[in-house]
Parts: C-alpha cells; sequence; structure tokens
C-alpha cells in the first residue's frame, strides 16, 4: 500500500514538474519573442517622428496611431499573460482596470484602419481635392475621434461592471485568473460586447469593401492615375487582412474554452501557440508589412534598426559636419 502511495506521488511530482517547465518555457519564448516585436515597433515609431516629411503627411500620422495602438497591446497582452503563468490572483479593481486599458486599445486598431481606407480612397476618387479635405488638422481630428469612440464604448463597459454588487463580496480578491470573461458578471454586458464587436467589425469591413470598389471604378477612368489606383487598391487589400488579422484575436478566448478538456502540459503547449498567432504576431504585421513595402519609410527604418545613428562613425561623421559648418 505504501509503495502505490509512494508511486502515486512520484507521478504527481512529475506531472508538476512537467507543467512548471513548460509554463517556464513558453513564458521565455512568448517574452523573447514580444520583446523582439516590440523593439521593431518602436523602433518604427521612433522612425515615424524623426522626420518632418512623416509628421506632415496625414498616412503617416494614422500609420503611427496604428502601431502605437498595436505596441501598447502587445505589451499589455504580455503583461496579462505572465500575469496568469505566474497564478498570480489579482484584485477585480486591479483586473477591472487592466482590462479596460486592453479594450481600449483593442478598438484603435480597426478603427483607425477605416480613416486609412478613406484616406486612400479619397487619394484616387477625388485627387484635386485630396490636399484640401485631408490635411493634419483634419487627421488630428480622426484620430481624436477614434480614441474617443473606444473611450466611450469603455465607458459603458464600466457602467455595465458596476452593476454588480461588489460589496456584498466577502472579498475584493479573485477567486480566478484575470480574464475578461471573468469580468462579466451581468449577462447584459457579454451581450452588449458581443453586440459591439459585431457592429465594429461589420461596420470597419463595410467601410473598406466600399472603399476598393470606389477604388476599382476609379481606376477603370482614363482621367486617373492607373498606377495611383493600383497601389491603392493593394494597399486597401492590405487593411481587410488586417482587419481579418484583428478580428482573429476576438476567437482567442473561445478557443481557450475549447481547449480546456486536454491535461495541463498539452494546455500549456497549445495556449503559448495560440497566444502567439492570434495576440502577438497579428499586432506586428502592420510594422513588418509597412516598414518593409513603403519606400520612404523602408531606408530610415533599416538604418534605425542597424543602430547606424548611434554608432562611432556616424557620430564621427556627425562633428565633421558640424566642424565644416562653423569653419565656413
Amino acid at each position: 500500500m505504501s509503495y502505490s502511495n509512494q508511486l502515486q506521488t512520484n507521478i504527481t511530482v512529475g506531472l508538476q514538474y512537467q507543467v512548471s517547465l513548460g509554463l517556464l518555457l513558453s513564458s521565455m519564448l512568448t517574452t523573447l519573442s514580444c520583446c523582439v516585436f516590440l523593439f521593431i515597433n518602436v523602433t518604427l515609431l521612433f522612425t515615424l517622428r524623426s522626420k518632418p516629411v512623416f509628421c506632415e503627411t496625414s498616412r503617416y500620422i494614422l500609420l503611427f496611431n496604428l502601431l502605437l495602438a498595436d505596441t501598447m497591446q502587445i505589451a499589455e497582452g504580455q503583461l496579462m499573460y505572465i500575469i496568469a503563468a505566474c497564478r498570480i490572483m489579482l484584485s477585480y479593481p486591479v483586473c477591472g482596470v487592466l482590462i479596460m486599458l486592453v479594450n481600449v486599445v483593442s478598438d484603435i486598431s480597426p478603427l483607425t484602419l477605416v480613416v486609412m481606407c478613406l484616406e486612400r480612397f479619397v487619394a484616387v476618387c477625388y485627387p484635386l481635392r485630396h490636399a484640401a479635405i485631408i490635411t493634419v488638422r483634419n487627421t488630428g481630428v480622426a484620430v481624436c475621434v477614434v480614441w474617443a469612440f473606444s473611450l466611450l464604448n469603455v465607458f459603458i463597459q464600466v457602467l455595465l461592471m458596476l452593476k454588480f454588487p461588489f460589496a456584498e463580496l466577502e472579498s475584493l480578491q479573485m477567486d480566478d485568473f484575470c480574464g475578461k470573461d471573468n469580468m462579466m458578471f451581468d449577462p447584459v454586458a457579454a451581450d452588449y460586447d458581443n453586440a459591439y464587436n459585431c457592429f465594429l467589425f461589420v461596420s470597419v469591413g463595410v467601410a473598406i469593401v466600399f472603399s476598393y470598389i470606389g477604388v476599382m471604378i476609379a481606376a477603370r477612368s482614363a482621367s486617373t492615375d492607373k498606377a495611383s489606383a493600383r497601389k491603392a487598391r493593394n494597399t486597401l487589400l492590405l487593411h481587410l487582412v488586417q482587419l481579418g488579422l484583428s478580428l482573429s484575436s476576438t476567437v482567442y478566448n473561445p478557443l481557450l474554452f475549447f481547449i480546456s478538456k486536454y491535461d495541463s502540459v498539452i494546455l500549456s503547449r497549445i495556449h503559448t501557440v495560440i497566444y502567439v498567432c492570434f495576440i502577438i504576431l497579428p499586432r506586428c504585421l502592420s510594422a513588418l508589412i509597412y516598414g518593409l513595402r513603403d519606400q520612404t519609410i523602408r531606408p530610415v527604418l533599416m538604418y534605425n534598426l542597424c543602430c547606424q545613428r548611434f554608432s562611432p562613425l556616424h557620430l564621427v561623421v556627425q562633428t565633421k559636419s558640424k566642424i565644416g559648418k562653423l569653419v565656413t
């Protein structure tokens, strides 16, 4: 009998060791990949603020806003992942603040894509009025409207969340991991969240398709620049792909619920793969695609990624240039 108990204890300890080792390896893998992608995104954000042409062009201002939201979502998602992997139980207020921050930035990407599509639509279909309509000031107003719309959604979610009688709880400490589903106390809040997500992505999809059709019609006109129309069409298709990738993050929690029937070791590995594919990777493709595709951004981005700005040779060249200007 004692031998059987000892064998069961060894098996339990072995499984716990495998689970702990799997969590450690997956946390290291996701953290490493997250740091790499954050470095690329932050470098591109710096690039978009390093030259006047990027600060004074509407599409680069919108791209900066898109990348900023994606970068914040990567950082917040990795923080939530590490908290869950370390089995840290948060209080309801702290978890609520983290979830609301995630909700704010997660809505920015699809809304910004709508504005970017409309900018390309105006550039192709109304080229003579593009400079008057798409100004830096109007672009700034559009960015503010995007953030205000996202904050309004979060404000409504907070009001629905506050309907729950927290005062009746014995403790504000959560019994489960911090997650969006665990903060949906009222069925009305869950229904509102589902309806809002459906409305958001359907509206964004319709706007992108409408812009694409408009560009296709304009491309057949003899007075339209064919090269510009073709480039705008490819850009809109790219935005549609980005929307699909943004939508993929909404199936993250249902997939976790679906795979919860597997044992702990397999669950940890599948969880890591799903997290990288549906949360991290879609938020990094914007930087990779735009950084390599745009002929204006690419040389500056590669210059900054290679850290040539801070190399000794570059500093010497800068110093000589300054001395030459002083002498002349």
